[in-house]
């Protein structure tokens, strides 16, 4: 009979001095690591002398580099090395304070070794479960002492990485809970307390990106290379959603997603066709030298070209000669997009609905100008230059000889086609006329001109002057050479063009905003808080924002809006809005331009 945990309790500072780690693979061995580096005594077991000898060897390389970069004295890494010792057998776990299990993502295999350890550890030994898509309460329940089993996990590189998501069961002990989470801090990690479901915070935020994100591709809507730079330079993360399926093992999303499917029923959740049959291939990533991406081998992180990477040659179609820009609008995207025209060198007519607009318009852009130049990023004359280019015009009139049109108006269906009415009346023939809609159909624009064929979406991220990512939107109707035009044109101004169809959200959008819905659930369900979810995102992920900071930045309403669009355009009941968002938008909580949102600010 299990000793009840509140018979042997212990303290928010125990030690829990040794501490076994059972499956000594990347992980096992990373976090052996973290605990020698913090003078715990370690017990490495795994069931094959060969992978035991692998992870001691791990170890050794690893502090050895840590000596070479003035990390670690040769003494300290000796008193590290010291501390751990390996073997084959769950017996030398008798004397562990805590084992951790990290053997791979199956009930049987876990379930057994915590069967065994039953027997052979003390009755107030705390047992944890490295894993991040089973239920921790049904790896419990098989235990005889449930109340000292809880989730410990552990990001990848251990050693790097400062999350560690604490996971309870509803049969966990709250002083089991303490005392792993004292340890966690002592070892230097950034604890989250989190509730018993797949995929828990961090991946259960991440795993449904990253399983939309590899739709997308199946469905050949944008390649894996635009599908990552979209990523990676629209939202800062640093590594595209493909290319961290294969990092992470593609198998291994396919197991997690399709635990998160089990419990949500949500069809976002239910692993992409693709998935599957990359993981019975044996094209399971960079372990397998292939999966998303080829690598150089097994293992490497290298990419090489294959059957799929685009050709340097492919240049298609010739583009049109671009000069001189007309930019329309008054708020800070067109002043914004402006801005970037004027820097590379391209005449630049700024029009809005008044000249007053236009000329206020034209100040934000030398106010940006003069920033930039005490930054030291652009000189005073260069600076003087750009603003020089830009002429403020009151009357869309003034786009008569532009070779290319950017509309920056607001986000709404009627004043777009309104304005594109106008420009197709105005602008010369063969003028390519785009619009920098986030979340409205390019085509729609297209149709309210007599030209529908020199229509083109060109989606700038804000703020312009800074953010390298431009979604070129082709529709069913635009014409190859306008296309190459917008190509040509968005490596002059030094952006990074990525190419996908028209459809709600493009790549950025459609990804991004389902994943902060999913976080807002996750507040509205009580399953974690505001700043445990965005801790578990930047610590986790490694995203320069947390999601409801991020929100809160956007605004709650212009979110809202874009997730109707898509709830709209793809009829994903998964889609649909969050009440909690919904509800703080009715509210006027719209984030830090009013200064309450899911946080309060400080009123300027």
């Amino acid at each position: 009979m299990a000793t009840p945990l509140s018979d042997t309790p212990l303290s928010p500072s125990s030690p829990l001095k040794t501490v076994a780690v059972v499956g000594l693979g990347t992980m096992g061995t990373g976090i052996a690591e973290v605990l020698a580096r913090a003078g715990r005594e370690v017990i490495g077991i795994d069931v094959g002398e060969e992978q035991a000898a692998r992870a001691l060897a791990a170890l050794e390389a690893a502090t050895a580099r840590a000596v070479r970069r003035g990390r670690l004295s040769e003494e300290e890494r000796a008193g590290m090395l010291a501390r751990v010792r390996t073997g084959t057998d769950l017996t030398a776990a008798a004397d562990a304070d805590l084992v951790i299990e990290v053997a791979p993502e199956s009930y049987e295999i876990k379930q057994r070794i915590l069967g065994e350890l039953d027997g052979i550890v003390r009755p107030d030994t705390i047992l944890a479960t490295g894993t991040n898509a089973l239920s921790v309460t049904r790896l419990a329940s098989g235990s005889a002492r449930p109340e000292r089993v809880l989730g410990l996990h552990f990001f990848n590189p251990a050693p790097a990485m400062k999350l560690v998501e604490v996971v309870s069961s509803v049969l966990t002990a709250p002083q089991a809970v303490t005392a792993v989470t004292a340890l966690a801090v002592e070892l230097g990690k950034e604890p989250v307390a989190v509730g018993d479901r797949p995929g828990f915070v961090a991946d259960g935020l991440l795993f449904g990106y990253l399983n939309q994100a590899a739709a997308m591709y199946e469905a050949k809507y944008a390649s894996r290379e635009d599908i990552d730079a979209a990523m990676r330079l629209g939202c800062g993360l640093p590594m595209g959603p493909l290319a961290l399926l294969d990092l992470i093992g593609v198998d291994t999303a396919r197991t997690v997603l399709e635990a998160m499917y089990a419990e949500s029923r949500d069809r976002l959740h239910a692993p992409a066709p693709l998935l599957k049959q990359l993981s019975e291939a044996g094209l399971t990533g960079r372990k397998a030298g292939r999966g998303f991406y080829t690598y150089a081998a097994p293992g490497s992180a290298t990419v090489v070209p294959d059957a799929l990477t685009p050709g340097a040659g492919d240049t298609g179609a010739a583009g049109r000669t671009v000069r001189s820009v007309g930019v329309a609008g008054s708020g800070t995207m067109a002043s914004g997009i402006a801005e970037v025209f004027a820097k590379a060198g391209y005449d630049v007519v700024l029009a809005a609905r008044s000249e007053e607009k236009a000329r206020a318009a034209r100040a934000r852009v030398g106010k940006s100008l003069a920033r930039s130049v005490d930054k030291g990023r652009l000189t005073a004359e260069a600076a003087a230059q750009a603003l020089e280019r830009i002429v403020p015009a009151g009357s869309y009139d003034a786009f008569a000889e532009v070779d290319l049109a950017v509309e920056a108006v607001a986000e709404d269906l009627d004043v777009k086609r309104q304005l594109f009415a106008a420009l197709d009346k105005v602008c010369k023939p063969g003028a390519v006329l785009a619009t920098t809609t986030s979340s409205l159909p390019v085509v729609a624009c297209a149709r309210a001109t007599s030209r529908p064929q020199d229509v083109i979406g060109m989606h700038f991220f804000n703020p312009a002057p800074a953010m390298k990512l431009v979604e070129v939107v082709r529709t069913v109707l635009t014409a190859d050479d306008v296309h190459a035009t917008v190509r040509e044109v968005c490596g002059r101004i030094g952006k990074h063009a990525v190419d996908c169809g028209d459809r709600a959200g493009f790549i950025v959008n459609a990804l991004l905003f389902p994943y902060l819905n999913n976080a807002v659930k996750m507040v509205q369900e009580h399953y974690a808080s505001l700043d445990d979810i965005d801790a578990a995102m930047k610590l986790g992920g490694g995203y320069p924002m947390g999601p409801f900071e991020l929100l809160d930045v956007v605004g709650l309403d212009v979110s809202l809006a874009i997730e109707k669009v898509l709830h709209r355009e793809f009829r994903e009941p998964g889609l649909a809005p969050a009440p909690l968002l919904e509800h703080l938008v009715a509210a006027g909580c719209l984030g830090r331009k009013t200064g309450r949102g899911f946080r309060e600010y400080a009123r300027r």
